[in-house]
């Protein structure tokens, strides 16, 4: 799935997940589930800082073998 959807910046932690669906909002309290802003990955998903213009990517576990 490639869902796409604007939100206004600034955007913190908070402001996210009052931004996504709230079955998304509920993945994203996992920790499998990384967030990069502008292709980094984020370390700790509270630093998030985000303006207008950039991009924030919610990524999926993945599995393998």
């Amino acid at each position: 799935m490639n869902d796409t959807a604007e939100v206004a910046g600034p955007l913190d932690w908070n402001s996210l997940l009052a931004a996504v669906p709230e079955a998304v909002a509920a993945q994203l309290g996992e920790e499998r589930v990384h967030i990069a802003v502008n292709g980094a990955v984020l370390t700790d998903r509270c630093s998030l800082t985000a303006q207008d213009g950039d991009e924030i990517a919610l990524l999926p576990p993945v599995s393998g073998g």
